[in-house]
């Protein structure tokens, strides 16, 4: 009978945390179709009808994932953070620029996946030091006009990839960066010297990382600089 009970236990509890993801998963992609368009965020009206996003962060609180349930967990960790910036922008509505407010990134903590834990640490500790994957930085969007648009749905285990690599090469075919062929150079956003060292592994440069993903390639000989950061909240 003991036997019996503590396997009902466990599928119960596997159950539950199944349900909980997928609830988090479902009600992050209403939650983005209802208030995200053309890659700006409504915050204005989540300021004025809070319950459907402090609901999402409430389900995210009590959510566990392991680093080997790869997929579930980065898309959870990637709805989670860019969940929590417009969170923390609507805390602070009316805002022009999450560095506006002292520790917007690094300080100010949520409450998720049974951690106290900061923007920074997400994307740092929980995405960046866990997987190899330059791509993270065109899906977590900090909220502000120079990031990678957010798109109006929810990243999820089961189109992950798909949607990784699409934000990737939008960027990189887009606003990410500017070529000037007639003096041979590119210019290209500030995450890529922020974070150089992810797009520079297994001996790559910068301009080959770029080509993986863009159409029209740029020639190895071009000088690479960079423009700055547009901090300015990414509203609609």
């Amino acid at each position: 009978m003991k036997s019996y009970i503590i396997v009902v236990a466990l599928a119960f509890g596997i159950l539950g945390h199944s349900q909980s993801l997928n609830d988090f998963f479902t009600k992050s992609d209403a939650f983005f179709k209802s208030n995200v368009k053309s890659g700006k965020v409504d915050y204005k009206g989540i300021k004025s009808n809070p319950e459907a996003l402090n609901e999402l962060l409430s389900i995210a609180e009590g959510i566990s994932v392991s680093t080997s349930d790869t997929k579930n967990y980065q898309a959870f960790w990637i709805n989670a953070y860019n969940l929590s910036v417009i969170k923390g922008l609507v805390n602070k509505y009316p805002t022009t620029s999450p560095l506006d407010h002292d520790g917007f990134f690094d300080k100010t903590t949520y409450s998720l996946g049974g951690k106290q834990i900061t923007l920074n640490d997400i994307e740092n500790k929980l995405l960046r030091a866990k997987f190899n994957d330059a791509r993270f930085h065109f899906v977590l969007v900090c909220g502000a006009l120079g990031c990678p648009p957010i798109i109006n749905s929810a990243y999820k285990p089961s189109t992950l990839d798909a949607q990784m690599q699409a934000q990737t090469v939008k960027a990189l075919n887009g606003d990410f960066l500017r070529v000037n062929t007639k003096k041979e150079r590119v210019e290209v956003s500030e995450i890529m010297k922020w974070y150089k060292e992810d797009f520079v592994t297994n001996g790559q440069s910068e301009i080959d990382f770029i080509n993986t993903y863009r159409e029209d390639k740029i020639p190895s000989n071009f000088k690479l600089s960079y423009f700055p950061y547009n901090w300015t909240i990414n509203e609609q």
